[in-house]
């Protein structure tokens, strides 16, 4: 009776108002009408089909495949019997995301389904006003040996058009007693060592370990037979990498017997607890508009994806999170484990969920993108050894979570070629993203001082990255260093001393000597400072009327894609911007950027708006953007493909950074409040700040009607706008 009261409970809740964030009265037809739940590693999307049965694809952040693919786990199908969905019957579904739950009605049945933020386990539990029989029934597509071929080669990105056949090999699944049944993938080969090898590092291979070898991932469903009034079903989750299969087996049993130890009302109790902590952390509530409702919503459910998928081993994909569902592409569909640019991460694109986690407070989910480059930093230093006899270390724009380039933008073809050439010009020269991983580093140890993070982790990655700016490019004869061979961006190919690098290394050389200068030590603070007298300056126009910023010192050649990577100045790199010199020359830039927003995605037009307090243009841009949802999604938050794939993480985290910093600024010990709000707008807000701050408060009908900051002596360092 104890899922009953549950469930009892759980409509009662829904009567006060308090619930629902996304409510759906009819099925979906297939998995494009699914809702996304997750606890960070362990991901679903559900959907009930007009059967009346439950669906849902189980995914998880370290499911990765030989081939690098990031895979569902599996597809699970619940049955009621008799079924409850009877012509004329009622039907209500559910998305809670206060309380990261999906709740099903079926006619007098109610479903309870929930991902255990705390353990690694999936949770249903169903109640009827009569006695019913529920069946969890697990659903496999791998089920023998396969090539991909054609467009969904794509789903391997880096692999394809390679000299090996992509294989995909099939699922382990097996019945056992009590009403349990296990099934698993296993790596029984791998694609590392070949790729190591084929991109000239060959020694790395003995000092590694390979980390997808026998890598298993996969699960136990056990639930509750026969007829009864309510039930139950497990389905608990592991990735690990075994010696055998047996050994991965007798690992899963371990995990859950240590899981089953906590009753499921008491499991289930913390795990509202830890959602109901996650929301008090921050908030923003807009206001006064249809438009600023949609805001409002479209705010709080990007945040909520980024909670559902951001706790896990790895961080999380641009294209699709642990969220793709069946896919369609022009004339073909293909399975969920399908997901346009596959497997490799671009820096350019997973960057932009983890800036929006900073003023949410959300610093938490922010470590597996902090720790996937700290374990990759040992390649990344070497291979600078093996390429370029330098000392210091380089990311590529994209990469596989252990460090390596994807094998196709590397070059397969690598006769008479040295080991240092890069085929792919998009992203030959590009070494941006470790100098925007130290902005965003250092913007965290602002917000939230941590002594151990900023010696283990933030000053060895600073050290290796700067020393790579330092003895990879040389001095000019201005006794400045002159970067060439350069890129700025994907844009621009050949240049001289790229924008968004130059202004990068101004940035967080400044930031670094700014609180931190005594963690470093005695050699390394030389060091960096020799490096910051002899930076160029930010590259501006002559132009004495009209000066504006300058995507690079020199542009060598025409550009080839669509970014504006002057205003690199203004964000991420927050050398320019509202109380900052040279403000409109800024302002000029942005009016004048040669890329205007028009799609969304990753362009970060609506941020720059921001920082630069240009409320009109920002606002404008965060509501059509928000929007602008996938039109084959049945969820609201579902945005994309844009350049990317559905649902797309960099749309709707572009548009929450906006949001935020339209609101709230900081660096540099300082506060700016309201700095690009428009008046129009209601808002309550809960935002974090530099030095343990909390900033909150709310603007009702054109004026501030209160606002406080904790501790309470920050309140001097707050600087009020007026609202535009």
């Amino acid at each position: 009776m104890g899922a009953v009261r549950i469930l009892v409970l759980a409509f009662a809740w829904v009567r006060l108002g308090l619930a629902a964030d996304v409510l759906w009265d009819s099925p979906s037809r297939d998995s494009s009408g699914s809702m996304p739940l997750g606890n960070g590693d362990i991901g679903i999307n559900l959907w009930v089909e007009p059967s009346g049965d439950i669906v849902f694809y189980i995914s998880k952040t370290d499911a990765w495949s030989e081939n690098l693919r990031l895979l569902k786990l599996g597809r699970v199908r619940l049955r009621l019997s008799p079924n409850p969905l009877t012509p004329g019957a009622r039907f209500g579904q559910e998305l809670r995301t206060q309380t990261g739950e999906i709740l099903v009605r079926l006619g007098k049945t109610t479903v309870l389904v929930w991902v255990d933020a705390n353990q690694p386990v999936i949770r249903v539990e169903a109640a009827g006003s009569r006695r019913f029989a529920m069946r969890a029934e697990l659903e496999s597509w791998r089920t023998k040996e396969r090539r991909l071929e054609g467009v969904e080669t794509h789903s391997a990105y880096g692999l394809d058009n390679g000299p090996e056949p992509i294989v995909v090999t099939a699922d382990t699944v097996r019945a056992e007693a009590n009403h349990r049944l296990v099934w698993f993938h296993r790596n029984e080969r791998s694609t590392w060592e070949g790729i190591l090898r084929h991109q000239g590092l060959g020694p790395v291979v003995r000092r590694l370990t390979d980390p997808l070898l026998n890598r298993t991932f996969g699960g136990a469903i056990v639930q509750s037979p026969g007829s009864l009034p309510a039930h139950t079903a497990s389905i608990h989750l592991l990735t690990a990498q075994t010696p055998s299969a047996a050994a991965w087996e007798q690992q899963l049993a371990e995990q859950m017997q240590r899981v089953n130890q906590t009753p499921i009302e008491k499991a289930r109790q913390e795990h509202r607890l830890w959602w109901e902590k996650f929301w008090e952390r921050s908030w923003i509530r807009v206001t006064g508009s249809p438009e600023a409702e949609a805001v409002t919503r479209g705010y709080r459910l990007q945040r909520f994806l980024n909670a559902a998928g951001g706790r896990g081993a790895y961080p999380i994909k641009f294209n699709g999170s642990i969220f793709t569902v069946d896919a369609r592409e022009p004339g073909q569909n293909f399975d969920a484990d399908y997901r346009r640019w596959g497997g490799p991460y671009w820096f350019q694109n997973t960057r932009l969920p983890y800036w929006s986690m900073l003023a949410a407070g959300d610093f938490d989910l922010m470590q597996p993108l902090f720790r996937m480059y700290a374990d990759a930093l040992e390649l990344a230093a070497l291979r600078s050894r093996y390429y370029f006899e330098h000392r210091g270390a380089f990311f590529p724009e994209t990469m596989y979570f252990f460090g390596a380039y994807a094998p196709s933008n590397y070059g397969w073809d690598r006769q008479g070629r040295k080991p240092d050439y890069v085929e792919n010009t998009y992203i030959r020269h590009d070494y941006n993203g470790g100098l925007e991983l130290l902005a965003m580093m250092l913007d965290v140890q602002a917000y939230r001082p941590d002594r151990a993070f900023l010696k283990k982790t933030l000053i060895p990655l600073a050290d290796e990255i700067l020393t790579f700016y330092d003895e990879h490019f040389l001095l000019g004869g201005n006794g400045k260093i002159r970067m060439e061979p350069a890129q700025a961006l994907e844009t621009y190919q050949k240049v001289v001393n790229p924008a968004p690098d130059v202004a990068g290394l101004h940035y967080v050389l400044a930031r670094l000597f700014w609180g931190m200068e005594e963690e470093m030590t005695k050699e390394l603070r030389q060091q960096l400072r020799l490096l910051q007298s002899e930076l160029p300056p930010i590259p501006v126009s002559e132009e004495t009327e009209r000066a504006l910023l300058l995507p690079a010192e020199e542009v060598l050649e025409p550009p080839r894609n669509s970014e504006n990577p002057e205003l690199y100045a203004v964000f991420p790199f927050r050398v320019y911007g509202l109380g900052k010199p040279d403000l409109e020359m800024a302002r000029n830039t942005f009016a004048a950027r040669r890329i205007k927003d028009d799609r969304g995605g990753w362009r970060q037009d609506p941020i720059q708006a921001a920082y630069l307090g240009l409320a009109k243009q920002a606002r404008d841009l965060v509501v059509r953007n928000f929007a602008r949802k996938h039109a084959g999604s049945r969820f609201p938050g579902f945005y994309g493909p844009n350049f990317d794939w559905v649902p797309d993480q960099c749309h709707g985290s572009v548009q929450m950074v906006a949001l935020q910093g339209m609101l709230v600024q900081s660096d540099y010990g300082r506060v700016q409040l309201f700095p690009a709000w428009p008046k129009d707008w209601n808002v309550e807000f809960r935002l974090h700040t530099e030095r343990n701050t909390v900033v909150e408060g709310s603007y009702q009908s054109g004026k501030a009607v209160q606002w406080k900051v904790s501790p309470e002596p920050r309140r001097s360092d707050v600087t009020v706008h007026p609202v535009q």
